[in-house]
C-alpha cells in the first residue's frame, strides 16, 4: 500500500509521545436494525470495538478512553470481560448523554485526558485501520500539529470534505450537509481519525458551538481554530478505503467481513498455505501455519489455531483453539473445539470425516478418529484408533488400542465425572459400555456388546452380556382386525 503525507517526521519523535486513544462508541446504530449496540456486532468473531481497542494496544498507547452512550452498560461490560489489556495500557469509560455530535462526544473525555499526551481519536465502528497507518499519522502530528487521516474517494457523498488553500495546506473540514456546491465536488474526505496534542485539543474543544445545519457540536470545527492560531494542519492521505470504512448497516458489516477475510487469505497464501478458494475461508482468531499446509473450502478457524507442516484440512471443518501437528489429516466436516482446555492432534493422525473433538482431547501420533466419533477430555496414545460411532469421555487410552464401533465410556453417574483407563493394546469390541471408574488391563479384549463395571486383568478376554435365547417357531404378534 502506498501512502503520502504532508509532513515526514522521524520515528524517534513518535517514541517519545505518550499516546491516549479516545474511541467514540456512543451511537445507536439505527440502520443496524438490532437491539445490540452497534459497536458490539462481531467482525471475524470479535466485536467491532474490540478490534479498535486491540489496535490501540498494538500502538503502545498509554490508555484508551471509550465514550459510551446508547447501550452504555452493555458496551462497558463487554469491554471489561473481553479485554486483553495489561499494564501500562488501561481502559476507562465516559458517558455521552445525550448525543449532541462528535465534538460533544470528545468533550466528555476531557476530564480524564492528561495534558502531556497526544490524543488519537478513533471510532468504535471503524475496525480495520492498521496500526502502521496510525503510527504514520502520529508521526505527522509529532505532538505539535493537528494531523488528519484522509482518503481520496470517487463518491464522497456523506463525508466531510478536506478544504485546502491554493498552496495545498489544509484550511478546514466541511461536513457534507454544510458544504457549498463547489465544496461538494471535492473528493478528498476526512476519515474521522485525527491526532493532536491534548493541550491543543482541550483548548479548541472549549470553543465549539452548534451553529450548523445539524445543530451539533462538530469535532471537525477544531481545524479552523488551529488554522486561526497558526498551528499547521497536516493530512496523512491513504489509498485503502477498507482502513477507514465504518459500519452502519448489516450490508456494510458483511462487506467488511469479506474484506478482512480476503486480507487473511492473502497473508496465508503469501506464507505458503494452499487455499482451495481464498474467498471461502473464515479466520476468527489467530491462525498460524507451517510449510505445505492445505485448506479446502468453507473452513472456519477460531481462537488460537496452529497447523503443523504438511497438515491437510478438508472442506467444511470448524477448528477452534487447537494445535494440529505435522502431517495430520483432518477430513471434511470435522468439528474441533478446544475452548479453554484446548485440543491437540498428534503428528500423522487421521481425523474424521464427521468427527468431533471437544475440550481437553489430547491425541498422540498416528491416532485415528473416524466418522461420528466424539472425544472429550481424553488422552489417546500413539496409534490408538476409534474409527466409527464411538464416544470417549474422561478417558486415558494407551498405545495401539482399538475402540470398537458403537462403544462408549460411561463417564457420568448423574452427579460426578469418572475416568476410564484403557491400557496399551486393548481391543474393545463393538457396542460396548465401559462404566467408569474402570481400568482395562493391557493386552485385554472386550467382547462385543459387553457392559463392564469392574476392572479387567492384563491379557484377559472379558465378556459381560446376557445369555442368548432362541425360541423355535415363534410367531410375531398380529394386528387386530378393524371393527
Amino acid at each position: 500500500m502506498q501512502v503520502t503525507s504532508d509532513l515526514q517526521v522521524q520515528n524517534t519523535a513518535l517514541e517519545q509521545q505518550a499516546i491516549d486513544v479516545v474511541i467514540m462508541a456512543a451511537g445507536k446504530g439505527t440502520r443496524m436494525k438490532s437491539r445490540r449496540p452497534k459497536v458490539l456486532h462481531p467482525l471475524a468473531g470479535r466485536p467491532l470495538l474490540r478490534h479498535v481497542l486491540d489496535t490501540a494496544q498494538a500502538l503502545g498507547a498509554r490508555r484508551a478512553v471509550v465514550i459510551t452512550g446508547h447501550g452504555a452498560i452493555e458496551v462497558e461490560a463487554a469491554c471489561s470481560m473481553n479485554t486483553r489489556a495489561t499494564a501500562p495500557f488501561s481502559i476507562s469509560f465516559v458517558r455521552q448523554e445525550p448525543q449532541l455530535g462528535t465534538g460533544h462526544a470528545v468533550q466528555q473525555a476531557v476530564p480524564v485526558l492528561a495534558d502531556d499526551g497526544v490524543v488519537l481519536v478513533l471510532s468504535g465502528d471503524v475496525p480495520l485501520t492498521q496500526p502502521s497507518t496510525l503510527q504514520q499519522l502520529l508521526a505527522a502530528s509529532a505532538g505539535q500539529q493537528l494531523a488528519l487521516l484522509t482518503l481520496q474517494m470517487e463518491n464522497p457523498s456523506g463525508y466531510g470534505r478536506i478544504v485546502r488553500s491554493t498552496d495545498g495546506s489544509v484550511q478546514a473540514i466541511v461536513e457534507h450537509k454544510d458544504a457549498a456546491s463547489a465544496q461538494l465536488a471535492i473528493t478528498e474526505i476526512y476519515s474521522g481519525i485525527m491526532a493532536v496534542s491534548a493541550k491543543q485539543l482541550k483548548r479548541w474543544l472549549a470553543r465549539l458551538d452548534n451553529q450548523n445545519a445539524q445543530g451539533e457540536y462538530y469535532l471537525t470545527d477544531i481545524v479552523k481554530f488551529a488554522v486561526a492560531e497558526g498551528v499547521p494542519v497536516v493530512a496523512h492521505k491513504i489509498d485503502d478505503p477498507v482502513q477507514v470504512a465504518g459500519v452502519n448497516s448489516p450490508v456494510q458489516l458483511a462487506q467488511l467481513e469479506r474484506a478482512y477475510q480476503l486480507q487473511q487469505a492473502q497473508r496465508l497464501m503469501e506464507e505458503g498455505v494452499r487455499l482451495a478458494d481464498p474467498a471461502r475461508i473464515d479466520v476468527r482468531g489467530v491462525l498460524q501455519c507451517a510449510q505445505d499446509v492445505s485448506i479446502d473450502v468453507n473452513c472456519v478457524f477460531e481462537g488460537q489455531v496452529s497447523l503443523g507442516e504438511g497438515v491437510s484440512i478438508g472442506a467444511n471443518c470448524v477448528i477452534a483453539s487447537a494445535v494440529i501437528e505435522a502431517g495430520a489429516v483432518i477430513h471434511p466436516f470435522t468439528h474441533i473445539d478446544g475452548e479453554e482446555l484446548g485440543v491437540t492432534v498428534g503428528a500423522g493422525s487421521l481425523i474424521g470425516p464427521f468427527a468431533r473433538l471437544r475440550p481437553g482431547a489430547r491425541l498422540g501420533a498416528e491416532v485415528h478418529i473416524g466418522n461420528f466419533v466424539e472425544v472429550k477430555n481424553s488422552t489417546l496414545a500413539k496409534g490408538a484408533k476409534a474409527n466409527h460411532l464411538a464416544y470417549l469421555g474422561d478417558a486415558t487410552v494407551g498405545e495401539r488400542v482399538n475402540f470398537g464401533a458403537g462403544s462408549i465410556t460411561a463417564n457420568y453417574d448423574g452427579a460426578n465425572k469418572h475416568r476410564t483407563i484403557i491400557e496399551a493394546d486393548v481391543h474393545v469390541g463393538s457396542n460396548c459400555v465401559l462404566v467408569a471408574p474402570i481400568t482395562l488391563g493391557a493386552g485385554g479384549t472386550v467382547g462385543g456388546g459387553s457392559t463392564l463395571t469392574k476392572d479387567t486383568p492384563v491379557g484377559a478376554l472379558s465378556v459381560a452380556r446376557g445369555t442368548q435365547v432362541s425360541i423355535a417357531n415363534w410367531s410375531r404378534p398380529q394386528k387386530s382386525p378393524k371393527a
